[in-house]
């Protein structure tokens, strides 16, 4: 259940959309100036296709504004301005000053793409423009000496290898203030912001597929003994034990996260209100049965917990946390070590 790559994506969303509302109404501006100049020069298939490209990219303006789909614009856009851009450099009548817009192609493509299909395109439309440069000029021999080539080859990839590597940097920093920001710091648990964002991917998931879900609230039982008795230093070791606990007894597709003080909250995807009880309960006899051995000192740790199953006892997060909540005071006042199923979980229980 990793929810990086979505909170990435949506980070990145507000500035490629201001960068790519910034190309459009440069292209807008800039096909209304050349367009008249291929005109005046009897340029016409280039005037045509500069003024589509116009066109297309006030369209284009105005349907990003709201969209959801941003992505799917900006490859609907850029495949046909890089296109659009390969023609003018193909039409006998433009200058070899044209050329010079290949360069834009690495900064553009990684800034609205990202570095994998940034990249790709890159290289692609820029091989384009090498083999219609060659053709274009491979009569000229003063446009095919090997020193200019040479500058336009190296500042090409000088400018392709900038591009991509700022790129890769700006997705590493992201990726890593994602994760300082949906991570507990002492457990290295998901906190509770990332479990609401992962609850509602899932909750989604599990309606479209007809699928259970279910959520586990485990408490360690008196822990302010175990602070008061042996200190807060040795608190924090064991929530860090029972986190460690935590990723022995489930899946890579559930998801554990630290609601706050001892106080845990665990995803179960795919996972009734009955099975979620057997996962709490390997979770429980977990615990008990691994005390945490700390200064000559042997602490011994038990949990309790109760389950929630979505649409039975609840359907948002808050509600599931809730119910999940009211049966963990009940383990607690029944004893402790102990955890309370769902009212499904007994109804399935009472019928066997």
């Amino acid at each position: 259940m990793d929810s990086y790559k979505d909170s990435r994506k949506e980070l990145a969303r507000p500035y490629r959309k201001a960068v790519l509302k910034a190309l459009l109404v440069l292209t807008i501006i800039g096909a209304i100036l050349f367009s008249s100049m291929n005109l005046l020069k009897g340029s016409y298939p280039l005037a045509f296709v500069e003024m589509v490209m116009g066109a297309y990219s006030f369209i284009v303006y105005r349907a990003i504004r709201y969209t959801p789909h941003l992505e799917r614009w900006i490859i609907a856009y850029l495949i046909p301005f890089f296109t659009a851009m390969m023609f003018a450099m193909a039409t006998p009548r433009a200058t070899s000053a044209v050329h010079a817009w290949v360069l834009l192609i690495p900064i553009i493509s990684h800034l609205l793409m990202g570095r994998r299909l940034g990249l790709a395109v890159s290289v692609f439309y820029m091989g384009i423009a090498a083999v219609i440069f060659l053709f274009r000029h491979l009569d000229q021999p003063e446009m095919m000496q090997a020193l200019p080539i040479t500058n336009i080859a190296v500042i090409s990839l000088c400018i392709l290898v900038f591009s991509h590597v700022y790129e890769v940097t700006r997705e590493t920093s992201e990726r890593q203030l994602i994760r300082i920001a949906q991570t507990d710091p002492l457990t290295g648990l998901a906190n509770r912001a990332r479990l609401s964002d992962i609850f509602e991917r899932e909750r989604n998931r599990a309606r479209r597929y007809d699928s259970p879900m279910s959520v586990l609230v485990l408490d360690l039982d008196h822990f302010k003994d175990v602070n008061d008795d042996h200190g807060h230093e040795t608190g924090d070791v064991a929530l860090q034990h029972v986190a460690r606990i935590f990723r022995e007894c489930l899946r890579a597709t559930d998801l554990a996260a630290r609601l706050g003080g001892e106080e845990f909250g665990i995803l179960l995807s795919n996972t009734n209100s009955q099975q979620a009880l057997e996962v709490a309960d390997k979770i429980r006899m977990a615990v008990a049965s691994a005390p945490l051995n700390i200064n000559n000192s042997v602490v011994r740790l038990t949990l309790s917990g109760g389950v929630a199953e979505l649409g039975i006892d609840g359907d948002t997060l808050r509600e599931l946390v809730r119910e999940a909540d009211l049966r963990l005071y009940q383990a607690k006042d029944s004893g402790r070590n102990q955890i309370v199923p769902s009212i499904s979980s007994l109804a399935a229980t009472a019928r066997t």
